[in-house]
């Protein structure tokens, strides 16, 4: 990939929607991952004001950190960075004990886990108001299009979504290209919703790699009978994921890259 040629593109592409937007600046969730690293890596680089927040929720230390240590780099190399911290623990715990009881506890479990992502894209949206910003998206590709690894009008809703046309593959390549933390690197993806460690892989089934082969292979009409031991097996989780994500698709404007900038 020319990386050069997709950070310049990406760029140029946030300073054109935000110009025709006639909105004054971004907002992004940080988290310690590598795509909200990405993400904000890329919009501070248009000089619009810029402005990271920090949201845990019962968040490991080790997460918090490496959010907090990505911001404070940004803010040394971009005057136009700045940087909210919101600890949403209170208000996740005081939401809790105003809902019912129920018998499912597996079920009300991952409810509220998606009340997590939906309680950070409100408080998003309460800066992007406040300042007359955008709320920019971090989701990947093979997250975005392929499994649907993001909750509905939680870290779904967003304004616009920068790097959405990038495999992980590639948020990695582009990351190290835009200097991210070594620590931001080496971390497994995770979406830090459980307040544990729990990774992406763990929660899917499958590695970044083997469902970005996988994508690639539905999109060339491939099957499940095509494949054979954990070929199939991932190809499997793929396909179902996929299809699942058809009905919760949001219509969010996506930076697509040129073909040939990743050849």
């Amino acid at each position: 990939m020319n990386v050069q040629k997709v950070e310049a593109h990406i760029v140029g592409w946030l300073k054109d929607y935000i110009k025709k937007s006639g909105t004054k600046g971004f907002v992004v969730g940080v988290s310690g991952g590598i795509d909200s690293a990405i993400t904000s890596a890329l919009v501070a680089r248009t000089g619009f004001p810029v402005l990271c927040v920090e949201m845990p929720i019962h968040q490991s230390p080790e997460q918090v950190n490496r959010a907090i240590s990505h911001v404070k780099d940004l803010e040394e190399k971009h005057t136009n960075v700045f940087f909210q911290s919101v600890n949403l623990t209170g208000v996740f715990d005081n939401f809790i004990n105003t809902l019912p009881q129920v018998d499912d506890s597996e079920q009300r479990n991952l409810s509220l886990v998606n009340s997590r992502a939906r309680l950070r894209m409100t408080t998003l949206y309460y800066f992007a108001g406040l300042y007359g910003y955008l709320v920019t998206g971090t989701g990947n590709k093979v997250e975005d299009f392929g499994v649907g690894f993001y909750t509905k009008y939680g870290d779904g809703g967003v304004d616009l979504s920068p790097i959405a046309d990038l495999t992980k593959t590639e948020v990695y390549e582009l990351a190290g290209h835009l200097g991210v933390r070594s620590d931001i690197l080496q971390a497994p993806p995770t979406d830090g919703l459980w307040g544990d460690d729990r990774t992406d892989e763990d929660q899917i089934g499958a590695s970044y790699p083997e469902l970005e082969w996988a994508m690639e292979k539905y999109t060339e009409g491939k099957v499940v009978g095509d494949f054979k031991g954990r070929k199939r097996e991932v190809f499997q989780i793929y396909s179902n994921l996929h299809r699942a994500n058809q009905h919760k698709m949001l219509p969010i404007p996506v930076c697509i890259i040129p073909p040939d900038y990743k050849n």
